[in-house]
């Protein structure tokens, strides 16, 4: 567990939890899943004594489960959202850095290299609760960022890019950006492996047999794609939730407020972003299958042509060996000391008639 204390101008880190809530500021108290399931008493006392209220136990439940898809849910009191993350797992970038080829089980890989744990967040007035994976690096990642802004730079940037946050609610839809902002990074990874997917199914000179990779592989779009939804729903809930907030006469709060709106819709519109590059792999891993149904179509028709040319031009031929090995005593050519030959010439000029013929019509060409 770690707990910061974040005010307008000044970020610190507190080695445990306050006796109060400081009177200015916000607390951040950032759990491991683990660690929160194990001192899940002592926060939720910290809570009440802080005056915030407790956590409901079926939070808490949704909190620490590993398998919950994103979602929001609120009370009087304090917000919760669920988001899951979609970010490659640690090593999955090195795995396919020396395939340059590519091969089917290497974009299988990389598809079962996706983390999809949950991140939980419980927004307080004044406090944010957040839950992490044990391997998570969002937790690490905006200590050191908020860290950061605290050396040498203006913390009341108005701009709203270089400055501490105002308020929970705040931390917590910088943390959700953040989260959906790393899909670029498997973004490239996925748009690669699944372009080895497509030369795989489209290479005429080698025949595909992994069915059961490609159809877990479009299983795991289909993943991908339920779990981008799901995010979509969550954050459009919370926005729906934050336009029912009460309006305040104070005119900072209500500027904070606008703010919060403007980086929801934000987040909204990346996770959109998410989803749209989704469909587009898994639109484009099912044009792959058709066309290369497609291209196996049309090489079965191309050898069924060339086979049923074989054997019109052999079927005349067959017909003149057969006359001339009837059992009869007088038949034309037989008594004739060239007979032989001449049978053999009409052979071979019918055979190069025939020929001729279906390379004209286009029957053996593949023009």
């Amino acid at each position: 567990m770690r707990v910061f204390h974040i005010e307008p101008d000044r970020f610190t880190e507190l080695t445990a939890l306050p006796e109060a809530l400081p009177e200015t500021g916000f607390l951040w108290l950032g759990y491991g899943r683990r660690e929160f399931e194990v001192g899940e008493s002592a926060a939720q006392q910290a809570l009440a004594r802080w005056g915030c209220g407790n956590i409901v136990d079926l939070h808490v439940a949704d909190l620490i489960n590993n398998q919950l898809p994103s979602h929001f849910d609120y009370t009087s009191w304090y917000d919760m959202l669920v988001f899951r993350r979609l970010a490659a797992a640690p090593g999955s970038q090195d795995l396919f850095v020396d395939d340059e080829h590519g091969t089917l089980a290497s974009a299988q890989r990389a598809l079962r290299a996706i983390d999809t744990s949950p991140v939980g967040f419980a927004v307080f007035d004044r406090v944010l609760v957040t839950v992490h994976p044990t391997d998570c690096q969002v937790r690490e990642f905006f200590a050191q960022k908020l860290d950061r802004l605290t050396e040498g730079r203006d913390k009341r940037d108005p701009r709203g890019g270089a400055r501490l946050p105002a308020g929970p609610a705040e931390l917590m839809l910088r943390m959700v950006n953040h989260m959906v902002d790393s899909y670029l990074e498997l973004r490239r990874l996925l748009t690669r492996q699944l372009a080895t997917l497509q030369r795989v199914l489209l290479d005429q000179s080698s025949e595909f047999s992994d069915w059961p990779l490609l159809l877990e592989s479009r299983d795991a779009l289909h993943r991908l794609e339920d779990i981008c939804e799901d995010q979509r729903s969550a954050i459009q809930e919370w926005i729906d939730a934050l336009d029912e907030w009460p309006v305040h006469s104070d005119p900072q709060l209500a500027r904070d407020r606008e703010l919060l709106r403007v980086r929801s819709r934000d987040v909204l519109e990346h996770v959109e972003r998410v989803l749209s590059h989704v469909r587009r792999l898994q639109s484009s891993a099912e044009s792959a299958v058709q066309m290369h149904f497609s291209a196996l179509g049309h090489r079965t028709n191309s050898i069924m042509r060339t086979l049923t040319v074989l054997t019109a031009i052999f079927l005349p031929l067959n017909l003149i060996t057969g006359i001339f090995g009837m059992n009869f005593e007088w038949m034309p050519l037989i008594k004739n000391p060239a007979g032989f030959w001449e049978a053999i010439g009409l052979i071979l000029a019918l055979a190069f008639g025939l020929w001729l013929l279906f390379r004209r019509k286009r029957y053996l060409s593949s023009r």
